[in-house]
């Protein structure tokens, strides 16, 4: 059971809150109530606090996130699935939406998974959707598993497509994708909590950052339908070369921003009967 409620109390709260304010935690007061509500008992509540001030993430302490309103499993080691992401999901459940009528049992793609929290959400807010989920990390495949199962998807482990069955090659209606973005030289300049507590091949996008982008566009096509999409989150400082990247792989291209949750997503559709600049004799699917 959790902490006794009396220990929640103001007076009790603030040896923590000072704790973690000085550990440099900006939301001291929020992860305290939050510790305190989920500590089983006093003595995991002290070791909990030291973690945390140690620079563990919150989310690995609790072995939970919140996105999108709900609580995503998430282990240790396992990258935390950030609020920035939350618009990705917005958008390929906005597409799911108004192509409802195309396809009655849309196909969803979550490439990259991690904790399966953006197929896992995309699922809960579109359930008619057949989530498949891929991650070449295989304590992340473990984690997304424990998310996924619970919205009826699978989940496989392998290096980008390479996981995918080829039965869904053509198939795929939403492909959302959340691949390592940051620069190699820019991990060293990350806070302790990701780069020294999340796996650096959840984080590390090669000498750019958009290694993985290349080459998801790059093959993306293939296992689209003519009417499907491709997203991919991307920085606000990256998104222009990230869309380059997508319309040279023959996709139309716009770009999503979100103030709010300070997110950017780069929206691809595939050009009917084109053939992708720097991929010679791959045409994309009639439309």
């Amino acid at each position: 059971m959790p902490v006794d409620d009396a220990t929640a109390a103001p007076h009790a709260l603030a040896p923590i809150v000072s704790a973690l304010r000085a550990a440099g935690c900006v939301f001291a007061e929020d992860e305290a109530q939050l510790l305190v509500a989920e500590a089983p008992d006093s003595e995991a509540l002290a070791e909990w606090v030291d973690r945390r001030m140690s620079g563990m993430p919150l989310e690995h302490i609790l072995g939970w996130a919140d996105f999108c309103g709900e609580r995503i499993a998430v282990d240790p080691g396992v990258f935390v699935p950030r609020r920035r992401t939350e618009l990705l999901v917005h958008q390929a459940v906005s597409l799911l939406q108004r192509d409802r009528p195309l396809s009655p049992t849309p196909v969803v793609v979550d490439l990259c998974c991690g904790s399966g929290a953006v197929g896992t959400a995309i699922a809960r807010l579109y359930p008619e959707a057949e989530l498949h989920s891929a991650d070449i990390d295989p304590a992340a495949v473990n984690c997304a598993r424990r998310n996924v199962d619970a919205v009826g998807g699978r989940v496989y482990q392998g290096d980008l497509f390479a996981a995918l069955p080829p039965g869904l090659q053509g198939r795929v209606r939403i492909l959302a994708v959340n691949a390592p973005y940051v620069p190699t030289e820019a991990i060293k300049t990350m806070p302790p909590e990701a780069r020294l507590h999340e796996s650096r091949a959840a984080l590390d996008g090669g000498d750019d950052g958009l290694d993985f982008h290349r080459r998801v566009a790059a093959e993306a096509s293939e296992w689209l339908l003519p009417n499907g999409h491709l997203l991919i989150e991307t920085s606000g400082l990256q998104s222009g070369r990230t869309a380059g990247i997508v319309a040279g792989a023959g996709f139309t291209v716009r770009t999503v921003h979100s103030d709010e949750l300070d997110g950017t997503v780069v929206v691809g559709a595939p050009l009917c009967g084109t053939r992708p600049r720097g991929f010679p004799g791959r045409r994309t699917p009639s439309c």
